[in-house]
């Protein structure tokens, strides 16, 4: 994709919003304006929610009633959060569950301009299939060409889905196209059997992957996750830990958050895209003429 739009070399302020999910979607979508408000009064520009913002993570099993959970982009949502843009001259990443089409149905983000323009979405490519995690049941992949950025009215911006945040492709193509920084919206979390022996070493893996795409890329990096505990009838249901963070073209983190409701709030200067990539210049010295087995599914 070709960005168009008004993208300036002006520093900007993003923000990510990390928060629970009921089974109340209006309360929901109320309580995530209430905090994109917050959080546009605390000078945040770009503003990110996480995935599938606005109802529980419904894929701990497979259950068709809760393809009724979607809706299209545009729609009733999506058209609420861009009056709410329109208002507070703010971006908006707006992570749905999307109704595509008859027996289609996406993990999507809607991206929403500051005067309250819908840009486009992004459409999950990576599908996840674990216990208590059965996307692949209710997600079709996203199409070619998959991978996008928008010039907003702040920044370029580049949007990735939760397990999209472990393919250093992805990120690394959406920074060719032209990013400057990378939201990964996520709903991530524990067994709450495994978090005694596997909580941390998961925590610091889905941080440092996503840190490590900061640096490879010369680039920001924002993941607001959801938290609390969400049950799932005979299961132990999932722990999600929060810990959303925003991390700077050096991997540095520059807001963290625990595992409560919290709003972060980074300030990000496209001057310092420039200079990570000056002195480590990893795209330059990339060998392009060599990659070809990356489209390999393995290499014996």
């Amino acid at each position: 994709m070709t960005p168009t739009g008004p993208t300036t070399n002006e520093p900007f302020t993003i923000g990510v919003i990390q928060d629970a999910a009921s089974a109340d979607l209006a309360a929901n979508v109320a309580r995530a304006e209430r905090l994109v408000r917050d959080a546009a009064k605390r000078g945040a520009q770009i503003i990110c929610l996480k995935e599938l913002f606005n109802a529980p993570y419904f894929c701990k099993s497979q259950q068709a009633e809760r393809f009724d959970l979607a809706e299209p982009i545009p729609g009733p949502t999506t058209a609420r959060m861009q009056r709410l843009a329109e208002d507070l001259a703010v971006v908006l990443i707006v992570p749905l569950f999307e109704r595509q089409g008859p027996g289609v149905y996406r993990n999507a983000a809607a991206v929403i301009d500051a005067d309250g323009r819908l840009l486009g979405a992004y459409r999950k490519m990576h599908i996840p299939d674990d216990p208590l995690f059965n996307e692949k049941y209710y997600f079709t992949p996203g199409d070619a060409p998959g991978f996008r950025v928008w010039q907003t009215r702040y920044a370029t911006i580049g949007v990735l889905i939760c397990w999209d945040q472990w393919y250093p492709e992805a990120a690394r193509i959406t920074s060719l196209l032209g990013a400057q920084v990378l939201f990964y919206p996520t709903a991530i979390g524990w067994h709450p059997s495994e978090r005694a022996e596997w909580g941390a070493a998961q925590v610091d893996s889905w941080r440092t992957i996503q840190r490590s795409h900061a640096i490879a890329n010369g680039l920001y990096v924002a993941a607001p996750n959801r938290v609390g505990h969400e049950d799932e009838p005979g299961t132990d249901g999932l722990d999600f830990f929060g810990r959303s963070f925003i991390a700077d073209p050096y991997g540095r983190y520059v807001a963290e958050a625990g595992e409560t409701e919290e709003i972060l709030i980074a300030r990000c200067d496209p001057a310092m895209v420039e200079t990570a990539r000056r002195h480590w210049p990893f795209l330059r010295d990339r060998r392009i003429d060599a990659y070809g087995p990356i489209l390999n599914r393995y290499l014996a």
